[in-house]
């Protein structure tokens, strides 16, 4: 997918990565909308799909995550090394973290969303959110970023807040959790309020990253 039709997951993660990352990550992009362009991509799913399927339906205790693991992995050998580090890091937060514990939990609204920035013509999108409505109606919802590397922190977090704020305006931003899965680690605006600088400092190295991408690009002309 094109960082101009985007994952905020995915957007956050290459905001952050160490320069020389950066740049391969980049590059894997272009060779991805090349081979697009071409007719040659043969796309595939998105490789943690599964397992978030699996997550949620162990907070709706319709599966536990760790059979569900080893099932995908031995159906698949290449989730072998990053699936385990996945649920270890969800049941780190959903066994002894999370702070909402009023069970049971049903499917609550189902949201997504998008935003769209005119002048970077580029739209960031919002789905596969967790939504959970527990025993007493309050409603939880969680946005994953999944990657083992960027480890997610406060200023990422607080950037893609923002942006679910806006992309989605109908949502309380109070109900709203990012999660680093592999960390177990979860943001939120009591924790980590926006600081008003969010949309300025989230332009600026989105607009870099183009850059940088427009520029690489330019080596598969």
């Amino acid at each position: 997918m094109s960082l101009e039709n985007v994952q905020l997951r995915k957007l956050l993660r290459i905001f952050y990565l160490e320069p020389v990352r950066r740049i391969s990550a980049l590059r894997a992009d272009i060779r991805e909308d090349i081979a697009r362009e071409s007719g040659e991509f043969g796309g595939g799913g998105d490789f943690y799909v599964p397992f978030w399927s699996d997550a949620k339906n162990h907070v709706f205790e319709k599966e536990d995550l760790r059979k569900a693991v080893a099932e995908r992995i031995a159906a698949n050998p290449g989730r072998a090394r990053l699936y385990p580090l996945l649920k270890d890091g969800f049941l780190l937060w959903w066994d002894e973290r999370r702070r909402w514990t009023n069970r049971p939990f049903r499917q609550s609204d189902w949201v997504k969303g998008a935003l769209k920035i005119d002048d970077l013509g580029a739209i960031i999108r919002i789905d596969n959110v967790l939504s959970a409505r527990d025993s007493r109606g309050g409603d939880h919802f969680i946005y994953p970023y999944f990657s083992p590397e960027p480890v997610l922190r406060e200023e990422g977090a607080r950037l893609g807040l923002w942006v679910i704020s806006q992309a989605i305006p109908s949502l309380a931003l109070d109900d709203v959790r990012i999660l680093d899965v592999i960390r177990g680690q979860t943001f939120s605006i009591d924790r980590n309020p926006l600081q008003g600088n969010e949309e300025r400092v989230f332009l600026e190295k989105y607009d870099e990253i183009l850059a940088q991408r427009r520029v690489l690009r330019r080596e598969y002309e």
